[in-house]
């Protein structure tokens, strides 16, 4: 993809991001799904980490190398018209520099990337020290002269017992995160807790992503709490394989 596509399409997930409350951004995980979103009359999709590295055998959590999922990615974002942003982990111990460049290069033109680092043991890090990995995120789009999206996740409920224990820290750091350019942020695993993401929403200019199922949520529900951006995770892939086992279930052998 030359470098004005790739520009154009940054261009273009901006504008998606204006335009929908909230965006739904189907995760998709090779070329197949990929196709099947985007002629569903999706205008735009992410690569999840959970759903790509189930589909190639590998384990979730950087368990493939920042070179196999480019490679892996290339092919999803070759496949279809409409822009993709790609779950890029903890940055896979690259720099910001690199992991702008190596998903320029296949043609991405968004990331999500978390703060707990699985390279280094699945330690978290610092509200200050994820938001300058932001800023270096930011800064090399803008040296790449390509708008990336960029969406900065924080675990903080995720690795909490009581989720809103931990509200004022989240907030503090999905702030730290806005500031320090981030376009979205995502606070992962509050998807049916209508306080916390109502307090979220509300602590923030930017837009509010939230994960959902593609069955068991509803979108108005997510509108209303002022999300203004879903994904899947790894629930859309879940969702398909609870349907495949039942439709294969009368096909299969029996138990001897």
């Amino acid at each position: 993809m030359d470098s004005r596509s790739t520009v154009a399409r940054a261009q273009r997930l901006r504008q998606l991001h204006a335009e929908h409350q909230p965006l739904v951004l189907p995760t998709v995980w090779d070329a197949w799904s990929a196709r099947t979103a985007a002629a569903a009359g999706f205008p735009a999709l992410t690569v999840g980490s959970h759903p790509l590295a189930d589909s190639r055998g590998a384990a979730d959590q950087e368990g493939q190398t920042f070179e196999e999922v480019l490679a892996a990615v290339r092919p999803i974002v070759a496949a279809v018209d409409v822009p993709v942003s790609v779950d890029l982990e903890a940055g896979y111990g690259q720099t910001p520099a690199d992991l702008v460049a190596g998903l320029v290069a296949v043609g991405g033109v968004g990331l999500n990337v978390e703060d707990t680092v699985h390279s280094e043991g699945g330690r978290v890090r610092g509200t200050r020290e994820h938001a300058d990995y932001v800023a270096g995120l930011r800064a090399a789009a803008d040296d790449a002269g390509v708008p990336v999206w960029i969406n900065g996740r924080t675990d903080l409920f995720l690795h909490a017992a009581d989720p809103a224990a931990v509200l004022d820290e989240a907030v503090e750091r999905l702030r730290a995160l806005e500031q320090a350019g981030a376009d979205s942020v995502y606070p992962v695993r509050i998807q049916d807790d209508d306080a916390l993401l109502t307090a979220v929403t509300g602590a923030v200019s930017v837009p509010v992503n939230s994960t959902a199922h593609p069955v068991k949520h509803d979108l108005e529900r997510f509108r209303r709490l002022g999300v203004g951006r879903v994904t899947y995770g790894p629930l859309l892939q879940l969702a398909l394989t609870d349907a495949m086992t039942d439709m294969l279930g009368a096909w299969a052998p029996p138990a001897p």
